[in-house]
């Protein structure tokens, strides 16, 4: 009996420490490191110029021939460009060569990847557009311009959040 007495006082001893250090650790203030934003804003005033990297392109494609969106979108980031969405269209819209979707055909950003392309065509979208320029490739398609401008002057201004990307 009397060797049980000090492994039951020990016990306790545990039970009582651990209940005390449970109730700290859920009472305690919890310290919440502050998310990494993932990007930074950039802005291109009107007037100056705008480059690929400040552009993201989303490529759909509709097409017979698979993965055309995704080698499109691929050229389009060796030229500089941002890649955004890439895929295929699951809508009526049929693309015979290559289409820009936007509301604002005059935009500096349509431009500069309209001038990317050969034999596009540019009109209002009948499909809902994620942020960026949306190129719907078809089976028409008729490759990259060889020799497109790098830049075009801003017709507005632009802000676009550029991915950071840690390379430790």
């Amino acid at each position: 009996m009397t060797r049980r007495l000090p492994v039951l006082l020990g016990a306790v001893v545990v039970l009582v420490l651990g209940m005390v250090l449970g109730v700290r650790l859920l009472t305690a203030k919890v310290d919440v490191a502050e998310a990494d934003p993932g990007c930074e804003d950039r802005t291109v005033r009107a007037g100056q110029p705008l480059t690929p990297n400040l552009v993201a392109v989303n490529v759909y494609n509709t097409s017979q021939r698979a993965g055309l969106a995704n080698r499109v979108s691929i050229n389009l980031q060796r030229r500089g460009f941002l890649a955004g969405d890439v895929g295929n269209l699951a809508t009526k819209l049929r693309a015979k060569g290559t289409l820009i979707l936007t509301d604002t055909p005059d935009d500096s950003r349509v431009k500069l990847v309209a001038a990317q392309l050969n034999d596009v065509t540019i009109r209002k979208p009948d499909v809902p557009l994620k942020e960026g320029v949306t190129v719907v490739v078809g089976d028409g398609y008729a490759g990259m311009v060889s020799k497109a401008p790098r830049q075009v002057k801003a017709t507005q201004t632009v802000s676009v959040c550029v991915p950071i990307v840690d390379v430790d």
